[in-house]
């Protein structure tokens, strides 16, 4: 039987990849949707979080709409940070985002403070996690190597049109100036 309340699944999206999109057909698979939030929302053009907001939402537009996964089962919200102040964090999701009970993540920290908070939290099965990951996949476009089959094919298109790669690239030798 299908829960009737949405989950709330948290990443970063730094880019899209694959594994997320193995992780959200996992959840709505169960679920009959999913609240998507993305964090660090206020964050970019650092080497971590290169991607604006706006990038990362039409990423997610994109690669949900090339795996079939309809825009009617996802919520989706920006979530920022808040430096120094973890125990708000979980009070500031829980206003950028429609009422939920469960979390998945499969980040130790998050998953903490979301049960130290009184939330159910599940992991999600990781997909090649040494493969799928946004830091394997900066890595690999620091360095020169193939990363495309990394994200969905619609999400490499963007990231191409955008100079999303070499924004990467640029962000990572100005760091190393620094």
């Amino acid at each position: 039987m299908r829960s009737k309340q949405y989950p709330l699944y948290v990443g970063r999206f730094q880019p899209v990849h694959n594994g997320h999109i193995h992780a959200i057909r996992h959840v709505v698979s169960i679920h009959d949707g999913i609240i998507i939030a993305v964090g660090s929302s206020l964050t970019s053009h650092d080497k971590d979080n290169p991607f604006t907001f706006g990038e990362r939402l039409q990423m997610l537009h994109l690669a949900l709409a090339e795996a079939g996964i309809g825009l009617e089962k996802t919520v989706i919200t920006g979530v920022p940070d808040i430096p120094y102040a973890h125990f708000l964090w979980v009070r500031l999701v829980e206003a950028m985002c429609p009422p939920f009970k469960l979390v998945y993540t499969n980040q130790p920290f998050t998953g903490r403070l979301f049960k130290e908070a009184g939330y159910e939290v599940r992991p999600i099965p990781f997909l090649e996690r040494e493969r799928y990951s946004g830091a394997e996949i900066r890595r690999r476009i620091i360095l020169g190597v193939d990363w495309s089959q990394l994200v969905p094919a619609s999400v490499y298109e963007y990231l191409v049109s955008i100079g999303g790669a070499e924004r990467i690239r640029s962000l990572a030798s100005s760091d190393e100036a620094v």
